[in-house]
């Protein structure tokens, strides 16, 4: 997505920035490792898109919070309490295939 369309994007969103702005920001998020940035067709235009996909950066975010935990037991405990059946289902097949 270029800077152009994202710009476009945000102001259909009810969010209208100046083209110069979200340079900025889409290069700021790039440094960050949030964005990657790749040439378009022309020589002046970058595409930027996700590092991560929604998932992996979800995983991250989760991780993160984890790691910050001063008791990680009840952290896991009071997440785990939170999530319904089908959550837990999930879980426990990812923990199966883990084994």
């Amino acid at each position: 997505m270029s800077s152009r369309e994202v710009c476009d994007l945000l102001a259909e969103r009810g969010m209208p920035l100046s083209l110069t702005t979200v340079i900025t920001g889409l290069q700021r998020l790039t440094r960050k490792g949030v964005l990657l940035r790749h040439p378009g067709r022309s020589r002046r235009t970058w595409l930027f898109r996700p590092a991560q996909s929604p998932a992996e950066r979800i995983a991250d975010l989760m991780g993160d919070a984890l790691a910050g935990a001063i008791d990680r037991e009840a952290a896991l405990l009071q997440f785990a309490g939170n999530l319904d059946d089908e959550d837990l289902d999930v879980l426990r097949s990812a923990l199966e295939d883990q084994k």
